[in-house]
């Protein structure tokens, strides 16, 4: 009788199930990662506005500079990943976006890739000169002040647009425009020209034509009106009489901004004899009419005063001796001077002598 061998039996390998764990372990600890990068919030503002700010042209590592410039991102590594993950470093796109608090990766990544942007509320007001303006709209757009000082100095281009360096400023209608910080200079000129002829409406047209003014002649006077009344507005219209009825006297405007305007000194508080001699056409002191342009960007306010001034026979005007800002109005020389030498007592009592 044949005896049966006894053959040890095999172990089951424990080798496939702790692979099977370690592959669960990994595949679960890479989805939350994953998740981690895509989803968790990875953006904290601490409350403040936050903007990241693309120039024109820039690189993919600018770009990211520029978003951890605002020390705004929680994970920086994290953020790298999923840029690269989104193919943000081949879809840069220039200019203003907003950072939201609590975004994710993917949020930001998502509205920097897209170009997005934040469009901003573009003001400007007490302006007097050119480059004033080129430096106010250069501090919140991308352009320069050289680049749009250039412009605003170009003869042969302003005159496509229907202006020249005496008036261009007359172009900007102080208002809030929303604008994207990339514009170019030329863009902006085009919008503030655009916004311009949508503020002369056909009732403001025929209002200047009824003076006997064209559109620059009322932004020309209406600067004055600004500087003499740059306080109360509701004083405009009587101001803005007295000088329309000088114009159609004939008389000398004899404004005292337009002096100190010419002289370039803007300090001067008190105008002397030394200063109504200073040869300039913007001296109305010295040249009938207006002067060649405005001698600052109008108001809205100061304009419209033009437009529907008071009716009254007022010829002159000086300041009042209770420096309240205000001003006291005459129909004849005599009585202006009284006023006047009212107002010259009080300044010499308050020791202002220039």
């Amino acid at each position: 009788m044949t005896k049966k061998v006894a053959y040890p039996r095999k172990k089951k390998s424990n080798l496939i199930p702790g692979l099977v764990v370690l592959f669960l372990f990994l595949f679960v600890s890479f989805s939350y990662y994953a998740y981690q990068i895509v989803y968790t919030p990875n953006v904290d503002t601490k409350g403040k506005e936050t903007y990241v700010y693309i120039p024109t042209g820039a690189t993919y590592e600018q770009a990211m500079a520029a978003v951890e410039a605002t020390k705004s991102i929680i994970d920086p590594l994290s953020f790298h990943f999923m840029a690269k993950l989104m193919d943000y470093d081949k879809l840069v796109k220039p200019g203003r976006y907003k950072v939201e608090n609590g975004w994710s990766n993917r949020q930001l990544i998502g509205v920097l890739r897209l170009g997005e942007q934040t469009p901003l509320n573009l003001t400007f007001n007490n302006i007097r000169l050119r480059s004033q303006l080129a430096e106010r709209l250069a501090s919140e757009l991308e352009p320069g002040v050289a680049e749009i000082d250039s412009l605003l100095n170009d003869q042969a281009y302003l005159e496509t647009l229907g202006f020249d360096t005496t008036t261009v400023v007359a172009m900007f209608i102080p208002n809030t425009y929303e604008v994207y910080w990339t514009t170019t200079a030329t863009g902006l000129m085009e919008r503030m020209k655009a916004e311009y002829d949508k503020f002369w409406t056909a009732e403001r047209k025929a209002k200047a034509d009824k003076l006997g003014l064209s559109q620059k002649e009322v932004s020309t006077l209406a600067s004055i009106v600004q500087a003499e009344q740059a306080r109360h507005a509701d004083e405009r219209p009587r101001v803005a009489g007295v000088y329309l009825n000088r114009l159609k006297r004939g008389m000398l405007l004899q404004a005292d901004p337009t002096v100190v305007f010419s002289v370039g000194d803007f300090s001067i508080r008190r105008v002397l004899n030394v200063h109504l001699q200073h040869d300039s056409p913007y001296n109305t002191y010295k040249y009938k009419g207006l002067p060649p342009g405005p001698i600052n960007v109008p108001t809205i306010s100061a304009i419209d005063a033009v437009l529907n001034p008071e009716q009254h026979n007022y010829l002159y005007f000086c300041a009042k001796d209770d420096f309240s800002g205000y001003h006291a109005f005459a129909t004849t020389e005599s009585e202006h001077l009284a006023n006047a030498r009212r107002f010259h007592k009080a300044m010499n009592e308050r020791n202002i002598m220039k």
